[in-house]
């Protein structure tokens, strides 16, 4: 296959499914772009496989399972007619992604197909899987989130090996957001990522989540727990602001993007005293598009500077 028809595969699925991340994309030189959509479409089929609720769990381990071998055997040999594969692999060569982080990368997305039960947490009660502690939460969106992170750092290009902790933690405050703007859905698909231990904290029950998602208001302790998760993102939040100016000057633009994005999502559910239960929270697409032409103008000035 053509190398460059499968960067256009690539970028035709990011276009199409990337939503906040693409906005990021779009401040990149060509190459950078088209590496972090050749590293989202391998992500965005391993997240479609996963939650594809026609397939019974059984039959999505199936074929998860297929997938992974005809990428690895891809990977070892670098042909392939699969064009995600096919960019993928000049991917990690240009940017040297290891296959260790990608291995990682697919973990975190198989998490919830883990037959052992160990990945998808524990059964926290009110038919919900979850987690006992953060930490447990912390590995969890380690995964699924921090580890994208240490793949995108290795194309924005960085010298201080300080910045992959800080990479690490920018992630877990995509992620925490992420868990606060979906506790409805998730629960709706009987899962649970707020941990039991902070539960505890507020006096909130498994069953408090599901009645909630089904209607019921909140209630203070509720608005609190909440709160409380958002608290810890705002921390985790600080490290997205020392990682800007180690991240190479061509690609800052990116990082502030997405930083921007999802703090702002973080800021509307604040805003709305956690209530994420009364209507999906998200960021307006046109203030998506004020932030994009805010980056492109900082993309432009650092290329200048650099």
């Amino acid at each position: 296959m053509i190398l460059a028809d499968a960067y256009a595969a690539c970028r035709q699925i990011a276009r199409r499914e990337a939503k906040n991340f693409y906005y990021a994309f779009r401040v990149l030189p060509a190459h950078k772009r088209d590496a972090m959509c050749a590293v989202y479409a391998f992500m965005r089929r391993a997240d479609d496989i996963a939650d594809d609720e026609s397939m019974p769990v059984n039959e999505r381990r199936r074929v998860m399972a297929e997938w992974l071998t005809a990428w690895r055997s891809s990977r070892a040999d670098g042909t392939s007619e699969d064009p995600v594969f096919v960019a993928l692999h000049d991917t990690q060569q240009r940017f040297s992604i290891s296959d260790q982080l990608l291995e990682e990368l697919v973990q975190g997305t198989c998490m919830d197909l883990d037959d052992t039960g160990s990945g998808a947490g524990i059964d926290v009660g009110a038919g919900l899987q979850g987690y006992r502690t953060f930490d447990e939460l912390y590995r969890y969106c380690y995964l699924v989130a921090s580890v994208v992170g240490l793949v995108c750092i290795r194309i924005f290009g960085y010298s201080d090996p300080h910045a992959e902790e800080l990479a690490e933690k920018t992630g877990i405050a995509f992620q925490l957001t992420n868990i606060l703007r979906d506790v409805k859905e998730d629960a709706e698909r009987g899962r649970l990522y707020l941990p039991l231990s902070m539960m505890a904290e507020f006096h909130v029950t498994p069953e408090d989540i599901l009645a909630l998602a089904n209607g019921r208001q909140m209630l203070p302790n509720e608005c609190g727990l909440l709160h409380g998760l958002s608290a810890k993102a705002w921390d985790f939040y600080a490290a997205a602001g020392e990682l800007l100016p180690m991240i190479d000057a061509d690609s800052r633009a990116a990082l502030w993007v997405l930083v921007k994005i999802y703090s702002g999502l973080l800021a509307r559910i604040d805003a709305q005293n956690a209530d994420v239960f009364s209507q999906r929270v998200s960021v307006p697409t046109t203030i998506k598009l004020m932030i994009l032409a805010q980056g492109m103008g900082k993309a432009m000035r650092n290329r200048i500077t650099a």
